[in-house]
């Protein structure tokens, strides 16, 4: 009898161990070093163990899209959490959130997300549908065009950390994002 079969089955965690190890492979190699051979070997599961969870690579890229942007709900919610005053307070977590991802380090497959939205229609219009959805939540609070600047900077300040285009040292980005934090009072 295999391993495989010795072992006690853990569904959730093999699951979010394929999610993983994909997010690694597409920091490393790109979005086309996401085959479902390589994330089934690197993780050490039987093909058919990916197959059961992820039927195709467009399944485990929404698989991986859902695990990040529910990562990134997370933090927003904490951080609005903290935050007693109403007015802007989504748009000051969302700023607070994307001024502190590191593509490199937080989240390998933020880098593969971001590049991923660009190239794969369906993430682009789930992404989209995300936006739109939370933007509705907040319309009464953050639907002021101080707080619509303040989200599309925040957004720029995500791409240029993606690109690489800028360096700004750690006061700098601070400074950057309180002042994008300000807009949404205005």
């Amino acid at each position: 009898m295999t391993e495989a079969h010795r072992r006690k089955k853990q569904p959730e965690q093999v699951r979010q161990q394929l999610l993983e190890v994909a997010a690694r492979l597409s920091h490393e190699q790109g979005v086309a070093g996401i085959t479902l051979d390589a994330v089934s070997q690197a993780a050490g599961v039987s093909k058919g163990g990916l197959l059961h969870h992820f039927p195709n690579k467009s399944a485990l890229l929404d698989g991986l899209f859902d695990d990040l942007v529910a990562r990134f709900d997370a933090a927003i919610e904490a951080a609005m959490a903290g935050d007693p005053e109403a007015q802007g307070r989504f748009t000051r977590a969302y700023v607070d959130v994307c001024s502190k991802l590191d593509p490199d380090t937080d989240v390998p497959g933020w880098r593969m997300l971001t590049i991923a939205l660009i190239a794969e229609p369906n993430l682009k219009i789930r992404w989209r549908e995300w936006v739109n959805r939370r933007a509705q939540e907040f319309a009464e609070t953050d639907s002021s065009p101080n707080c619509v600047l303040a989200r599309f900077a925040a957004d720029g300040l995500w791409l240029a950390d993606l690109m690489q285009s800028h360096e700004l040292d750690a006061a700098a980005r601070v400074a950057l994002a309180e002042n994008l934090k300000a807009l949404s009072t205005r």
